[in-house]
C-alpha cells in the first residue's frame, strides 16, 4: 500500500508541475465530481468487467459477483467517508478531511480491492489507476482521497478474507428418481458447478435461506405440465413455434447476466449525470443485491435439485404424467446447458434484483438505452425501461430451452425479495441529514 501511495504522490507531483501555477489559483472543489470528464464509479466498473470477460482471470470456484459486491462496497464506503450523506456499509473513519476527493478515493479503494483479488492483472491495474487520477487532475486532495481509498480498500479484502469463498466445492451426487438433476446432454456428464457457494457469507442478508422459494411444482401438476410443454415447443434449437425474434433473444441474453445489468447502471449512471458519491451508493446497492442472489439462488438450487428441461423432455416417461411425452433426442436452441439444477432460474433473480434496485433509486422507469450481448458481438437489442429488459432477459431462458417457466416466476420473486431488502436495509441516508431536511 505504501508504494502505490507514494506512485500517487509521485504521479500528482508531476502534473502539478506541468500545470503551472494556473492550477493553483482555479483548483475546482473536491465535490465537484458531476463535473469531471470521466465517472470513476462507471470507469472502475468497465475495468472489472474487462477483468471477468478475460478468460482464466476468474477463480472457476469463485462466483464474479464476490469481486463485484467487495469492490463497489469499498467504492461506496471511501467515497461517503468524505461525502457523509448515507450510513456507511462496512468501514466507518473518523477525521476524514471533507475536502478530500472523491473521484481519487474511488478510484484508489476500486484498485485496492481488485489487485488483491487478480494479482496477475496488477501492471494493468496501477496503469489504471494512473490513468485515473490523471482524469481528476491535479489537484492536492487527490492525494488524501487516494489514501483513504486505498484503507477502505484494504480493510474490505480482510473482513471478506475468511468468508467461505475459497472453500472447496462439495462433490455432488446425482439422484435417479424422476425430477432429479441430471448433468445436462449434450456435452459429457461433468460435475455442477458452485456447489459450496450458499455457503458463502452474504454481504446483507442475514443467511443463504433468509428467502428460500418453496419446492418447484409436483411432476404431475398442470403447473408443471403447462411449463413442460411451453419449453418443449419454444426451447427446442430450430423450434417452428417460436418466433425469429424470440429464437434471438433466447442467444442474445445467454451470458453471465449480471454482467449485462451492470452494463445498463452505467448508461443509466451516465445519463443521470450522478456524482461520485451517487454513482457509488447506485453499484454498491446493485452489486451488494447481486451477490447475495446469487447466494440466495444457490441455497435454493442445491435444496430442490429439481432437472433441466433439456433432462425432463428427454426422461418423460419415467414420469407417469401422460401429458407430458418425452422426444429422446430434444437438445435447447443455445445447444449447452448450464450445470446446475433449474429451479430457481439465475437470471429471473438478478433480472428482478436489477429492476428492483434501479426503479428504487431513481425513482422512475423511463429510460430509452440500448443493450449488448455478452455472447453475440454487434448485436443490440434497445428497451424503454428497466422493468422491459428484466421481463425479457427473463423469459428468454424460456426461448434458450433451459428453463421451465416456474423457475422464472419464483426467480422474480426471490430477485426482489433480496432486492427490497438491501435497499430497505443498507447504505440509507443518516437519520440526522433526513431530520434537518424535515425541519
Amino acid at each position: 500500500m505504501g508504494r502505490t501511495l507514494a506512485a500517487v504522490a509521485l504521479l500528482c507531483a508531476s502534473l502539478w508541475g506541468t500545470t503551472g501555477a494556473s492550477a493553483q489559483e482555479e483548483k475546482p472543489a473536491a465535490d465537484s465530481s458531476s463535473a469531471q470528464s470521466v465517472n470513476q464509479v462507471v470507469q472502475w466498473n468497465k475495468i472489472l468487467l474487462q477483468i471477468v470477460r478475460t478468460p482464466k482471470a476468474q477463480p472457476a470456484t469463485i462466483h464474479p459477483t464476490r469481486s463485484f459486491a467487495m469492490m463497489h462496497a469499498a467504492i461506496y464506503d471511501a467515497v461517503n467517508a468524505i461525502d457523509r450523506t448515507h450510513k456507511p456499509y462496512l468501514v466507518q473513519l473518523g477525521g476524514i478531511p471533507r475536502h478530500a476527493s472523491q473521484p481519487a478515493a474511488a478510484a484508489a479503494a476500486a484498485h485496492e480491492v481488485l489487485i488483491a483479488l487478480y494479482p496477475n492483472f496488477k501492471a494493468m491495474l496501477d496503469t489504471d489507476l494512473q490513468q485515473s487520477l490523471a482524469d481528476i487532475g491535479p489537484r492536492d486532495d487527490v492525494i488524501e482521497g487516494s489514501r483513504i481509498g486505498q484503507l477502505v480498500g484494504d480493510r474490505i479484502v480482510a473482513l471478506r478474507s475468511k468468508d467461505g469463498s475459497d472453500a472447496t466445492p462439495v462433490n455432488y451426487v446425482f439422484g435417479t428418481a424422476p425430477g432429479d438433476f441430471q448433468s445436462p446432454p449434450p456435452v459429457s456428464p461433468k460435475q455442477p458447478q458452485f456447489t459450496s457457494w450458499s455457503h458463502v457469507t452474504p454481504f446483507a442478508l442475514a443467511n443463504a435461506a433468509q428467502f428460500r422459494p418453496e419446492a418447484p411444482p409436483a411432476l404431475s401438476s398442470d403447473v408443471y405440465e403447462d411449463a413442460f410443454n411451453e419449453v418443449k415447443s419454444l426451447g427446442i434449437a430450430n423450434s417452428t413455434a417460436a418466433s425469429a425474434d424470440q429464437a434471438l433473444t433466447g442467444r442474445f441474453w445467454n451470458g453471465a447476466i449480471q454482467n449485462y445489468w451492470n452494463e445498463i447502471t452505467q448508461t443509466a449512471a451516465i445519463d443521470a449525470e450522478l456524482t461520485t458519491a451517487q454513482s457509488a451508493r447506485l453499484f454498491a446497492l446493485l452489486n451488494l443485491t447481486f451477490a447475495d442472489s446469487v447466494i440466495a439462488f444457490y441455497d435454493a438450487k442445491y435444496t430442490y435439485n429439481f432437472w433441466r428441461p433439456v433432462t425432463a423432455i428427454r426422461d418423460a416417461s419415467t414420469t407417469d404424467n401422460p401429458k407430458t411425452t418425452p422426444d429422446t433426442t430434444w437438445l435447447p436452441e443455445v445447444v449447452n446447458t448450464t450445470p446446475d439444477p433449474s429451479y430457481p432460474g439465475a437470471h429471473a433473480v438478478i433480472s428482478a434484483a436489477g429492476e428492483t434496485v434501479l426503479i428504487s433509486f431513481f425513482h422512475h422507469d423511463h429510460l430509452r438505452f440500448d443493450v449488448t450481448s455478452e455472447v453475440m458481438s454487434g448485436t443490440v437489442r434497445s428497451f424503454d425501461s428497466f422493468a422491459d429488459a428484466a421481463e425479457e432477459a427473463t423469459l428468454s431462458r424460456i426461448f434458450a430451452g433451459v428453463h421451465f417457466r416456474f423457475d422464472l416466476t419464483r426467480g422474480q420473486r426471490l430477485g426482489r425479495q433480496v432486492a427490497d431488502f438491501v435497499v430497505d436495509n443498507f447504505l440509507t441516508a443518516r437519520e440526522e441529514l433526513v431530520e434537518a431536511e424535515d425541519r
